[in-house]
């Protein structure tokens, strides 16, 4: 009964879904989008990052996998604002450097004589930014609210 409440708790703050929906894009549409046409016309999804020998490639879809996680654990840390804004701070800085990663490897593609494709799954870092940063904005005026109100008391 009390994880009951708690979590309806949790689905009461606006940070909550902001975190839910950076959880969906690291961990789900990461997944199914495509992120680049290589050289010889295959479509690259991060699935198939798992099989390149380049250990570059490799970190990518862990660094995703990593993201969710870390988001993951804020969104079940609700109760301890601090630790949540820490987390995601720390997440913004794990997804700009996979942002930094797949640009750095957008980049570097041999024959770009031809305009190659990119895919969305590019800016779903960027994305995942924004969310993380809406975030961070609604716990600091959650915790401004609550420490106004211990004021008055």
């Amino acid at each position: 009964m009390y994880f009951c409440a708690s979590f309806l708790e949790m689905l009461q703050r606006i940070q909550s879904v902001y975190i839910f929906i950076a959880i969906l894009l690291a961990w789900l549409v990461a997944f199914l989008v495509p992120f680049w046409i290589d050289q010889n016309s295959e479509v690259i999804y991060l699935n198939s990052l798992f099989k390149n020998n380049e250990l570059l490639y490799v970190t990518i879809p862990f660094l995703f996998i990593g993201s969710g996680i870390i988001s993951f654990i804020s969104l079940l840390s609700f109760k301890n604002r601090t630790r949540q804004i820490i987390s995601n701070r720390v997440n913004i800085v794990i997804n700009f450097l996979l942002l930094g990663i797949i640009v750095y490897h957008l980049l570097s593609l041999p024959g770009e004589t031809v305009v190659s494709e990119k895919g969305i799954g590019v800016f779903i870092p960027l994305l995942v930014i924004v969310f993380l940063v809406l975030t961070n904005k609604a716990i600091i005026k959650d915790d401004k609210l609550v420490k106004s109100v211990d004021r008055l008391r």
